[in-house]
């Protein structure tokens, strides 16, 4: 699946490298807005905490968390915006 994911392309990145808890989720929560239903929104992070963040904000509002990547020195966090 990480091949897969690896091959996505998002409509939208965004980069929030170098923010600490709760940033990454609050740029995840302005950028969903920012993409259509159905695109593909990717947060970048280096915060720990931001996959299971992510991942739980995405599921209690009725979006899609696809799933992270590995990069250098930080996460690819994949968003589908479902609503």
């Amino acid at each position: 699946m990480s091949e897969a994911l690896a091959a996505v392309t998002a409509d939208k990145i965004i980069d929030a490298r170098g923010t600490a808890c709760p940033g990454p989720l609050l740029e995840a929560k302005k950028g969903i807005g920012q993409v259509k239903v159905g695109q593909l929104l990717e947060i970048k992070s280096n915060d720990k905490g931001s996959r299971k963040d992510i991942a739980a904000w995405a599921g209690k509002v009725g979006h899609h968390f696809l799933g992270a990547l590995e990069a250098e020195g930080h996460d690819r966090l994949l968003v589908i915006r479902k609503k």
